[in-house]
């Protein structure tokens, strides 16, 4: 039976793709692209009665089509979802063992960036709550929900949702 090595994590990127060779490169004869980038994950726990706030960060190297596709897309504070698997590097060095724990990621979806001006990834308007609507049964309030330029149906839903 196979183990378990799943990874999902969202966060923030800490540098721009492709300032350098290490983080954007050709690999195996210049046929396959590679991109490390590396993300800021925020987790807030209690200690005692106040919130503080904790960063870990993680490496992320991606492969091939995926790389060359996002590569303009990652800069430095935008949020990415990774789907992906843990990966430990060993190697010694002058009579030293060394080990480095990273993800390879499946999938990479872009979220949004540090001012995202109302807009989602691929510029598809977010859904925004409507103010209630009294209805003709005994005055309840209703929620209906549509999302910018978008038709609503009765449901209050649009007929296609832009994800």
């Amino acid at each position: 039976m196979t183990d378990m090595n799943h990874v999902f994590l969202i966060g923030r990127l800490t540098r721009d793709l492709g300032a350098d060779e290490r983080s954007f490169a050709y690999v195996g004869n210049g046929q396959m692209a590679r991109a490390n980038v590396s993300i800021a994950v925020n987790r807030s726990k209690k200690e005692g009665d106040q919130w503080t706030d904790e960063v870990n960060y993680f490496d992320i190297t991606i492969w091939g089509k995926t790389a060359e596709n996002l590569k303009q897309y990652l800069l430095k504070g935008k949020q990415i979802a990774v789907d992906g698997y843990l990966k430990q590097d060993r190697w010694q060095k002058d009579g030293q063992n060394f080990s480095k724990v990273t993800i390879v990621a499946n999938n990479v979806q872009l979220l949004g960036g540090k001012s995202d001006g109302g807009q989602s990834a691929g510029g598809a308007p977010r859904f925004q709550p409507k103010p209630a609507v009294n209805t003709p049964q005994g005055g309840a309030m209703q929620d209906t929900y549509s999302a910018d330029n978008a038709p609503s149906s009765d449901g209050g839903f649009p007929e296609d949702i832009p994800f």
